[in-house]
């Protein structure tokens, strides 16, 4: 692959975002709002995963470039309310990494197992100064799918020691849906748990109800009565 000089390339970049939001530029890229760009930013995300699934270098290069598009568009917007710009957003992620690492770059931290690096990365979060809820909600978006987000909860639910507190598995449930079971203690594999998860999306549509709104739900009923604790 040829490379251009990153920083021409990266400013052409957000030139071309400048020249299609100015008033003789493009009147649908200047009519755009945070809000009304939402859509398309979880449509290039979502169209990214795709390409990544697919394994096409070049389809995956073309959506990175979209979803890029979507951060430059909303740092230029941004930066003609005089708020921030595309620099300010560049900056602060690179001190949040530099911050969140320092097992990397502070040589004194001494190096960290996997559930080591957890407890950190969580400690660190709690202590910015941007980081003000320790709920288990904090940094879980409620436009995330509904089963990724409950995912999640599981997780940090978990790393918080609270998973007592979570809706208990049922083993037989697993066992009902995990046909390839050769005894009662084996676990679900990934075909199995995609075949189970199936078969639930498919009793809800003939209970004539949406797996996605029931699941969103719960998760929310779920949030507040851990964090009302």
């Amino acid at each position: 692959m040829t490379h251009k000089d990153n920083s021409k390339s990266f400013e052409s970049l957000l030139e071309i975002m400048r020249a299609l939001r100015a008033p003789e530029g493009c009147p649908w890229d200047a009519g755009q709002t945070p809000e009304s760009l939402t859509p398309y930013i979880l449509e290039e995300a979502c169209e990214l995963i795709d390409a990544i699934e697919q394994g096409s270098q070049e389809f995956i290069l073309d959506e990175l470039g979209d979803l890029l598009f979507q951060v430059v568009f909303l740092a230029q917007i941004f930066s003609e309310r005089e708020q921030f710009d595309f620099h300010d957003v560049a900056a602060g992620i690179a001190d949040k990494l530099v911050r969140r690492h320092p097992h990397v770059f502070d040589r004194s931290t001494p190096r960290k197992n996997p559930a080591e690096l957890d407890d950190q990365w969580d400690a660190i979060k709690r202590s910015e100064a941007t980081h003000r809820k320790t709920c288990l909600a904090d940094h879980l978006p409620a436009q995330l799918p509904a089963l990724q987000r409950a995912q999640k909860l599981v997780a940090k639910a978990h790393r918080a020691g609270r998973q007592a507190e979570l809706p208990p598995t049922d083993p037989k449930l697993e066992r009902l849906f995990c046909d390839s079971a050769a005894s009662r203690d084996q676990r679900m594999d990934e075909d199995s748990l995609g075949l189970a998860l199936f078969r639930l999306a498919r009793l809800a549509h003939e209970a004539d109800l949406d797996a996605e709104t029931a699941l969103r739900k719960m998760t929310v009923k779920l949030i507040g009565s851990l964090d009302s604790e």
